[in-house]
């Protein structure tokens, strides 16, 4: 900024009592921040922002400390210092986010097709499900308890009905209809 443009400022940004709009500061991207009084109420100051001339609309970019004292978040407008040290915060984290990313890259994914086969299970499991046809084995060549030789037989019986015949006790059974009790 040059010695007139900083004489300007200077200028618009005392608070002389005719004056109905002050300049606040600047950002680095070149928008100026104003405070005007209002005409309803004089009390409130409102705050608005006016664009760099130089720059198309669609780039115009407000940094988080000035959008806060626009919304009346933050009492006092942010210093150059303040914002030129949240440039270097930026660059740091985007250093930093790089950094990881190459940390992320250099290691295997899991995604990757693995280079090994997984082992087989160590102990063999006698499970009807694994060895359905060794389990069928076994129930005819051992004899069984009686309860449990009934059930086998009763699948096979149970094999030759059409479905939706009812095959036990519990499935002939239907609920009572309900009837309300008159008080008297």
């Amino acid at each position: 900024m040059g010695p007139i443009n900083s004489l300007w400022f200077k200028w618009k940004s005392l608070r002389l009592p005719w004056r109905k709009s002050f300049l606040v500061g600047q950002d680095l991207m070149g928008n100026t921040y104003w405070e005007f009084k209002e005409t309803l109420n004089s009390q409130r100051l409102r705050r608005i922002v006016k664009y760099n001339r130089n720059v198309h609309y669609a780039d115009v970019k407000i940094s988080p400390q000035w959008h806060q004292w626009l919304r009346y978040v933050r009492q006092d407008p942010p210093s150059l210092e303040e914002q030129h040290r949240d440039v270097i915060r930026q660059q740091e984290i985007k250093r930093l986010a790089q950094l990881a990313d190459e940390r992320w890259r250099s290691k295997p994914s899991y995604l990757d097709k693995p280079q090994t086969q997984q082992p087989l299970p160590a102990t063999r499991t006698s499970d009807a499900t694994l060895n359905p046809a060794e389990q069928s084995a076994n129930y005819s060549r051992s004899p069984a308890q009686p309860g449990v030789q009934n059930a086998i037989e009763g699948q096979a019986e149970n094999k030759d009905r059409p479905k939706g015949v009812p095959t036990g006790p519990s499935e002939q059974w239907q609920p009572e209809s309900w009837t309300p009790v008159s008080k008297r």
